[in-house]
């Protein structure tokens, strides 16, 4: 078995390697200022009108954002909080630890601009994704990436049979990503977690998990957001809360944390020459490569869920996407940052594990936020941050468990999706068991695989996005009287006019 490891992880860091640096990370940054750029800033310049018609429609009352009358479908709230809770996990918790464990402080500044421009790639994914999803036969919406691959990249003349291709590549990306990302280096994180605090077995967690797991999703997609929508909100802000006591504690050291981590994000204290080079290569990657599996924008995978809710414009459920990103990666992957600089688990200028374990080895970067937290909160600390992944991970696997369904719906059938959640279910176990560095680094590169098709589709619908974008401020900020541009079909077009005509009245 260790041999067979050892293989997968020389083929995996070929791939990833590749994928990551040659490809992926240009493709992901180019991406996010190419639709920041086409849609003027809109995360900026309409920061009061996304705000307000996001986070701020849920407090609102008579909103439409929970409204579950569709009986097929979910509610924008709903969507919103299965996408975060495949977001919000363990990428904000051991994702920022390893990625200053591995790039040192500076990558924090780095994550910080995956996650500006990271904003309006999730947007664009999300409004493609309105706009050319579809109904099955069971009445519920289907979209993602394969879909506007498809049937918007595929409309191009001569791109029929490219567009074809993309969006199977990318759905068998995305079925091999969920049980990456998804879940083995979510259970993995699990497993090492509980069993520091608690000293439960690694196989008796995967046991448990495959369980719990196992319950929720064969319920499909109705089940799992009404999980996520009580888990999410609750583990969200019980986390935020206890980061922010972190914070405060230590708010002495906010200006020499953050100084530090502007200064070494350009690699201002390196030596001189090569060194320079790899030590800004090395933040810059590590930075990138956490901000992404953190917020995951530009993997195509949360806009399966948002498509699935009841919203008929596409901005609207884009909105959704800039303020996903800005909740994972602005709010809380900033706050686990802080926690893990100020409380000394960590050495600020290099990222070195100073922490040690009852063996006398240096900690797993998964549990330096636990002994983060116990530098203020004692032994609870680590039993705070064990429950918290524990939630995290739990809603991620949830979360990951439906793009996979719709990944392998797209490709085999509605009615084969069944065989897949077992099969899902099953890999919770090896999860458990698996070394964690190969979990994460498994994770990665399955990333990198189903975000290059993605973004291809993305860059080269980019016109459609500006022309949805700008009928809606057109018509919503300037009150300008045109006709709403909704879907990319006229059956759904005309439906979701008579809906939005029949709400204004």
């Amino acid at each position: 078995m260790d041999a067979f490891l050892s293989q997968v992880a020389k083929i995996n860091d070929a791939i990833n390697g590749f994928v990551w640096v040659k490809i992926g990370l240009i493709l992901l940054i180019g991406t996010g200022v190419l639709m920041t750029g086409l849609t003027k800033v809109f995360q900026i310049t309409h920061f009061r009108h996304w705000w307000k018609n996001t986070i701020g429609r849920v407090f609102q009352k008579g909103s439409d954002v929970h409204d579950k009358s569709d009986a097929k479908n979910i509610s924008q709230f709903q969507s919103l909080c299965t996408a975060l809770a495949a977001t919000v996990g363990v990428g904000n918790i051991a994702g920022v630890a390893s990625a200053i464990a591995s790039g040192g402080a500076g990558a924090i500044f780095w994550m910080w601009v995956a996650a500006f421009f990271g904003m309006m790639t999730n947007y664009s994914e999300n409004v493609l994704g309105i706009y050319y999803r579809r109904k099955n036969k069971q009445g519920e919406w289907c979209g993602g990436a394969m879909y506007y691959l498809r049937d918007g990249l595929g409309a191009k003349k001569g791109c029929k049979t490219i567009g074809a291709v993309l969006a199977t590549l990318f759905s068998v990306f995305c079925v091999l990503a969920s049980f990456g990302i998804g879940n083995l280096s979510q259970v993995n994180t699990i497993a090492v977690n509980v069993n520091q605090a608690f000293g439960l077995p690694f196989w008796v967690a995967g046991l448990v998990i495959m369980i719990l797991v196992g319950v929720v999703i064969i319920g499909g997609l109705k089940r799992i957001a009404s999980v996520t929508e009580k888990i999410v909100p609750f583990m969200v802000i019980l986390y935020i809360v206890g980061a922010l006591i972190i914070f405060f504690a230590h708010i002495s050291k906010f200006g020499a944390i953050f100084g530090t981590i502007f200064r070494h994000a350009f690699g201002v204290k390196a030596v001189a020459g090569g060194f320079v080079g790899i030590s800004v290569k090395t933040v810059v990657t590590w930075g990138f490569k956490r901000g992404v599996f953190s917020n995951e924008a530009g993997l195509g995978s949360s806009v399966m869920v948002h498509s699935c809710s009841n919203a008929k414009e596409p901005v609207h459920q884009g909105m959704w996407g800039i303020f996903e990103v800005f909740a994972d990666t602005i709010i809380v992957c900033t706050l686990t940052a802080f926690a893990i600089l100020a409380s000394g688990v960590v050495n600020m200028q290099t990222g070195e594990v100073l922490v040690m374990n009852s063996a006398g080895k240096a900690l797993e970067q998964t549990a330096l936020v636990g002994a983060a937290f116990q530098t203020v909160f004692g032994s609870a600390g680590t039993m705070f941050i064990a429950l918290a992944v524990l939630l995290f991970a739990f809603s991620t696997v949830l979360g990951w468990s439906v793009y996979g369904s719709k990944a392998w719906e797209y490709l085999f059938g509605t009615k084969s999706t069944i065989g897949y959640k077992v099969f899902f279910v099953l890999v919770i176990m090896a999860g458990a068991l698996l070394k964690s560095s190969l979990a994460w680094d498994i994770s990665d590169t399955f990333n990198g695989l189903m975000m290059i098709p993605n973004l291809i589709g993305v860059v080269a619908l980019s016109p459609i996005v500006y022309k949805i974008t700008r009928n809606y401020v057109d018509r919503k900020l300037k009150n300008k009287k045109e006709k709403p541009v909704l879907s990319a079909f006229p059956d759904i077009q005309k439906e979701h006019e008579e809906a939005i005509l029949k709400n204004e009245e």
